[in-house]
C-alpha cells in the first residue's frame, strides 16, 4: 500500500514543534484523521521514540495543527490542535496547545490564508478545540511573518521575534466554567491514595493543582528526577483522572484514562532556588512561584503555555493552593520551572458569588523549520 503525501510545514512554536497542515489537505471527516496522523508522526511506538515518523518521542513534539481560513466574524483563521499519543494508537483533540498557537498566525500569513500590510499585525485565531478566540500580534515584512528578533524564551536556545498571544475570555475553555466545581479549593478523593487538597481551574485549558509537598517533593525536581521516583507518575495519573471526573471532563476513571491532554497536573511550591535543564540556577528572588507540570503522563520540560495562565488565575484566587504558596504580586506572575522563568498575566474579577477572567497574555516565538510533504 502506498503512502499518502500531505503538504505540510514543520514549525517550532514556543517550546513545542508540530506539523502545520491546511484543513483542505486532510479528510473532511475528522474521524478519518487518526490513522493518517498516527502514521505521519510514527505512533504508536512501544520504544517511545517515533523513529518511523516526524514525532520526537515526547508530547511536546508530537503535535499537529490543522489551519483554515475562518468563516466567523470574530476570527481570521480556525485552528484545530491534535495531540498525537506517542506509545498508543490514539490522537486527542480535547484541548488547546498554547505554544503552537504562536506559530498559527505566522503560518496563516506565509501560506496566504490571511493577507496583511507590512508592519505590526494582529491575527484573530479561533481554536476549534476550546471554542475560544486568541489574538496573535507580530510583525510582517515583505508579505511574510518576521521570525528573526531579540526575544529569548526559557527552554529555547537563541532569540527570535516576539509574538504576543492574548487569550480573550479564556475561562471555561474545557469545561465551560473558570472554576469547574464552583470552588477555589477542594478535598479531592483519589482511589487508592486518599484525599488531596487541590485547586481546579479552567482557563484556556483545564488544570488541577496540588502542593508538591503533598507528594513528598520540594517542587524543584527536574523532569528526570520526577520520573525516577517509584510510583510517582502513577499517583499523579490517579490524581489527574479523579480531577477529570470531578471537573466533568470524563464520565468515570476509565473514560478519564482515554483523555490524555487535559487536565494538566500542576505541582506547586513557594519560590525557591532551583537548577534548570541548562545547568543554570534560578534564585527564589527571581520567581513568585515554583511549578512543575505533568503533561500527557510525563513531566514537561518547561510548561505547557496554557498552564501558566491557569497558575496566574489561581494565584489571584484567595484560598487556592496556588495562592497559598505563591508570593503575592499585583503584576505578572513569575513562575520558576525546569527551563527557567516564565511570566504570565491574567485579569481576574469578582462576578457575583464567583470569579471570571477576561484576558491572559504571553510572549512566545516561532519559526518554520521545513516545508514540503509528509508521508502518512
Amino acid at each position: 500500500m502506498s503512502f499518502t503525501a500531505i503538504p505540510a510545514v514543520f514549525m517550532r512554536g514556543g517550546t513545542s514543534k508540530a506539523l502545520m497542515l491546511h484543513r483542505r489537505d486532510v479528510p473532511a471527516d475528522v474521524a478519518a484523521w487518526e490513522p493518517l496522523f498516527l502514521s505521519a508522526m510514527g505512533s504508536p511506538d512501544p520504544f517511545g521514540r517515533q523513529l518511523d515518523g516526524m514525532g520526537g518521542g515526547v508530547s511536546s513534539v508530537s503535535k499537529i495543527c490543522v489551519v483554515a481560513r475562518s468563516r466567523r466574524d470574530d476570527a481570521d483563521v480556525d485552528y484545530t490542535f491534535v495531540q498525537v499519543v506517542v506509545r498508543e494508537a490514539r490522537i486527542d483533540l480535547s484541548g488547546n496547545c498554547g505554544n503552537m498557537l504562536s506559530a498559527v498566525g505566522p503560518f496563516a500569513i506565509d501560506e496566504g490564508l490571511v493577507s496583511a500590510p507590512d508592519g505590526p499585525v494582529t491575527i484573530r485565531i479561533f481554536n476549534t478545540n476550546t471554542k475560544k478566540v486568541v489574538h496573535a500580534a507580530f510583525a510582517v515584512a515583505g508579505g511574510r511573518a518576521v521570525y528573526r528578533g531579540d526575544l529569548a524564551i526559557p527552554g529555547v536556545a537563541g532569540t527570535a521575534a516576539p509574538i504576543r498571544l492574548d487569550f480573550v475570555n479564556p475561562g471555561g475553555a474545557t469545561t465551560g466554567r473558570l472554576l469547574p466545581i464552583g470552588t477555589v479549593r477542594e478535598r479531592l478523593a483519589v482511589a487508592g491514595l486518599g484525599h488531596f487538597d487541590v485547586s481546579m481551574v479552567d482557563a484556556a485549558n483545564a488544570c488541577v493543582f496540588v502542593k508538591a509537598t503533598a507528594l513528598g517533593l520540594t517542587g524543584t525536581e527536574l523532569p528526570a528526577a520526577i520520573e525516577a521516583v517509584p510510583g510517582l507518575l502513577d499517583r499523579l495519573g490517579r490524581i489527574r483522572r479523579a480531577a477529570s471526573v470531578a471537573m466533568g471532563i470524563a464520565r468515570d476513571d476509565a473514560h478519564a484514562a482515554t483523555i490524555v491532554h487535559v487536565p494538566f497536573v500542576g505541582l506547586v511550591a513557594p519560590p525557591q532556588d532551583a537548577g534548570t535543564l541548562s545547568g543554570e540556577r534560578v534564585t527564589a528572588a527571581a520567581v513568585d512561584l515554583t511549578a512543575r507540570v505533568i503533561s500527557n503522563g510525563v513531566p514537561h520540560q518547561a510548561l505547557p503555555l496554557t498552564a501558566p495562565l491557569c497558575l496566574a488565575v489561581a494565584a489571584r484566587l484567595p484560598g487556592s493552593v496556588v495562592a497559598e504558596v505563591a508570593r503575592e504580586t499585583a503584576d505578572t506572575l513569575r513562575v520558576g520551572m525546569p527551563s527557567g522563568v516564565l511570566t504570565a498575566d491574567a485579569d481576574v474579577v469578582q462576578d457575583g458569588d464567583g470569579f471570571r477572567t477576561t484576558r491572559g497574555s504571553f510572549f512566545r516565538t516561532a519559526r518554520p523549520l521545513m516545508r514540503g510533504v509528509v508521508y502518512a
